[in-house]
């Protein structure tokens, strides 16, 4: 115990000089008469000592939360909860608080009680009543009461803090009285209801960059030079202020630099990278801090709540949907690793339980619907750390299953796009953090999980073509590295890469490389096999997409024999050569015979696939399209209305094959003689391609091409030529010189500049 006085109370006596049963103190200096023996009670008085303020220590918005010591209308916060993960600075929070009223003289007692359980707590608050009230008990939980009973009924200003409270069953009925002259503020990693109800929380969370950065310029900016790289250090860190603490200290002791102290990291475990003694009275070095709450929260959960955090841990920290850890692979993997029965609300529990011993977050995500699991990264890494070898790839693979499991085969609508989303960064934490191991499988051979197909798709699906194809790109390179060229799985990449780069406009060079590729398919595969023919298929698209129609019809053509020969008629590469064949007929000039080709593979499709398969209203909308461009542009539009109210149904309104069915919409409503219509059709679409596919998207830049011409039909070819010409720069800028579209584009451009010089002159061209 400590002894404070005021120097308006005179001289300081001895606090506890004396001890004795049942006096109350009062107002001002106290004596007391026990036996004859006089004791002298000195207010103010302070009890427990409040650590000391760290060094360059940052003011923070927490600190202005727990100053407003009220709430709307004026009513007193008599207790506020501090919680957030270890190593945020609750304890400095509460320390600077308790220092602060203390030397303004607006408490007369201050207790510190360091919470980690219920004797230090009974104990403290023991010694607390003897020093108060005079008198002392031989049992300290009959005294702790007392104090309770004291406080409740002092007119004197107190402040309790309760530090680090591990369990809020240790409070139970030794929580300080909501009082007028009373306050309690405790800290704690817990977020337990019993913990909270009644009470005002403070989330305390990490350093904001400009935090981080000045607390490192005042630890090191006496030698600027150690400031390298300040910035990457604090974000590397995850700006946990425990963590930039003790690396300052490391940084000076070692007399390094911030991005020395970087290399280090890169290269070392965490264990090895804090300093001989701990700055600032700190307990524990950064990789220890959160053992004893993961200890705890594996006890609570049987040994679950470890194993989801392992598995967090080798995903993204920004957010985990908490359902992937209710997927079937999760559950197969908890039952396999701890033996006995596990479901999805054992899971569940296992996730919450991180969440109320301060291991992890969890937000609500709007527009997913669910709730995402956040793990700061240092906590990711000091269980990456100590997590044993033979354990890797089963959680690497688990991990991947569990994302391909959920991930939704068509990404329709908000919550499936932000679910993709979801999962393609998680999946790329994946790949980060587990090395080569996503390119091994379980039994330690070489292949690619399919995950990493997956997030490629899901780009490219989702209008980011460019992505899709700097995807793929760098999953060639990878898997020539890690599985050689002539891997089934590399050559499937190469396919992959070929396809996004003629979609996001290098026709020419996805040609160039599905040639390439065939070659290979034919000497490592043979010509009968189901890859080799769908590179094929790829090479003939793409030669056609690059200006030989009547080519990839006879490609085409050819293909089919070969594909009802080794896969049959209801094979949906079978399918599939059919509508290619359909759709290049059309191109070759053939219009009716594509429509009746479609028209026959619809029916093919309904039996096989069903209505709402993806391909059967690709079907339908290419049937609708030749139907329009053989001469039939009314009941092309009508045909395009019905089919549009499917896709909005199936896919929803992102989707790029429902944005692509209003493109066809409006072009046949121009076609069948409302320019205007179209023209305001086209502008509405191209908000949504803008928002949804972006600037630079083919798709995109299509419909600026037909909103333009619209326009221009309605009336406005001045309108019409200055639109042409703005997009002509962007064609080329995105799609070269020599591509179709470009050349289409430059010649409509010519066309409307003709219009408009002819209406200029009062003539009509």
């Amino acid at each position: 115990m400590e002894a404070s006085r005021d120097a308006r109370d005179g001289p300081a006596g001895s606090v506890n000089a004396a001890r004795a049963k049942g006096v109350q103190a009062g107002d001002g200096n106290v004596q007391h008469n026990y036996f004859g023996r006089r004791l002298e009670v000195t207010w103010p008085c302070r009890v427990g000592a409040v650590p000391r303020l760290a060094h360059q220590r940052q003011r923070r918005p927490a600190d202005d939360l727990l100053a407003d010591a009220a709430v709307g209308g004026g009513t007193a916060v008599v207790c506020q909860v501090l919680a957030g993960m270890g190593g945020v600075g609750k304890t400095q929070l509460a320390a600077n608080l308790a220092e602060h009223l203390w030397q303004a003289r607006t408490v007369d007692l201050l207790v510190w009680v360091t919470a980690g359980s219920r004797d230090n707590v009974v104990n403290t608050y023991a010694q607390v009543a003897a020093d108060v009230t005079g008198a002392e008990d031989s049992d300290p939980a009959r005294a702790a009461q007392r104090l309770l009973a004291w406080l409740a009924g002092t007119g004197r200003r107190w402040l309790v803090v309760l530090d680090d409270v591990a369990d809020p069953q240790d409070l139970a009925g030794l929580w300080p009285p909501d009082t007028a002259s009373g306050r309690t503020v405790v800290t704690t990693r817990r977020r337990d209801t019993a913990l909270l109800d009644g009470r005002r929380l403070v989330d305390v969370g990490i350093f904001t960059t400009q935090e981080a950065v000045d607390y490192l310029r005042g630890r090191l900016g006496d030698s600027p030079h150690r400031l390298d790289e300040a910035e990457q250090l604090a974000a590397d860190l995850g700006f946990l202020p425990l963590a930039l603490a003790q690396a300052a200290t490391y940084i000076r002791d070692q007399d390094l630099t911030c991005a020395g102290y970087r290399l280090r990291l890169r290269k070392r475990n965490l264990d090895g990278l804090h300093p001989a003694a701990l700055p600032d009275g700190q307990q524990r070095a950064v990789a220890e801090t959160w053992g004893l709450s993961i200890e705890l929260a594996d006890t609570d959960t049987g040994g679950l709540a470890g194993v989801v955090l392992q598995l967090a841990a080798i995903l993204d920290p920004n957010g985990i949907p908490i359902s992937v850890f209710t997927a079937g692979a999760m559950l197969g993997y908890f039952r396999g690793r701890l033996g006995r029965d596990v479901d999805g609300d054992d899971a569940h529990d296992a996730v919450r339980a991180l969440y109320r011993l301060g291991l992890a977050d969890t937000t609500s995500d709007p527009d997913l619907g669910e709730s995402l699991l956040r793990v700061h990264a240092l906590v990711q890494r000091v269980v990456r750390e100590a997590t044993p070898e033979q354990q890797w790839p089963a959680l690497t693979h688990t991990a991947a299953d569990a994302l391909l499991q959920l991930w939704p085969d068509i990404e329709r609508d908000a919550a499936t796009a932000r679910l993709g989303q979801l999962f393609r960064a998680n999946t790329t934490t994946l790949t980060a953090v587990t090395g080569g191991r996503l390119w091994q499988t379980l039994d330690g051979g070489a292949g690619t999980h399919a995950v990493l197909f997956r997030t490629g798709r899901s780009l490219g699906d989702m209008g980011l073509v460019a992505a899709a194809r700097d995807h793929f790109q760098q999953l060639h390179a990878d898997s020539v590295r890690e599985l050689g060229p002539d891997h089934p799985h590399a050559l499937a990449n190469r396919d992959s890469l070929a396809r996004w780069q003629g979609a996001a406009g290098d026709v020419a060079g996805a040609a160039a490389a599905s040639e390439s590729l065939l070659a290979d398919y034919l000497r490592v595969l043979g010509p009968d096999h189901p890859d080799t023919l769908a590179t094929r298929s790829n090479l003939a698209y793409w030669r056609s997409a690059a200006g030989d129609p009547v080519g990839a019809a006879a490609a085409f053509e050819s293909l089919l024999a070969d594909y009802l020969r080794v896969l049959g008629p209801d094979h949906p590469h079978t399918l599939a050569n059919r509508h290619n064949l359909a759709r290049w007929r059309g191109a070759a000039g053939d219009a009716a015979g594509a429509a009746d080709v479609l028209e026959s593979l619809q029916a093919d499709y309904l039996r096989v696939l069903g209505p709402d398969h993806p391909d059967t209203l690709a079907t339908r909308h290419n049937l609708a399209y030749w139907r329009s461009v053989a001469g039939d542009p009314a009941a092309a539009a009508a045909g395009f209305e019905s089919l549009l109210a499917d896709y909005l149904r199936v896919l929803g309104p992102d989707h790029p094959h429902t944005l692509a069915a209003r493109h066809n919409l409006a072009r046949w409503r121009g076609d069948a003689g409302d320019a205007a219509g179209a023209a305001a059709a086209f502008e509405s679409l191209l908000a949504d391609c803008l928002r949804v596919l972006g600037p630079d998207h083919p798709d995109t830049l299509t419909t600026r091409h037909n909103l333009a011409g619209r326009r221009g039909d309605a009336g406005d070819a001045a309108g019409a030529a200055a639109a042409f010409e703005v997009l002509l720069a962007d064609r080329v800028r995105v799609l070269g010189l020599d591509h179709p579209d470009t050349r289409t584009t430059r010649n409509s451009l010519a066309f409307w500049r003709f219009r408009a010089a002819g209406a200029r002159d009062g003539n009509r061209p």
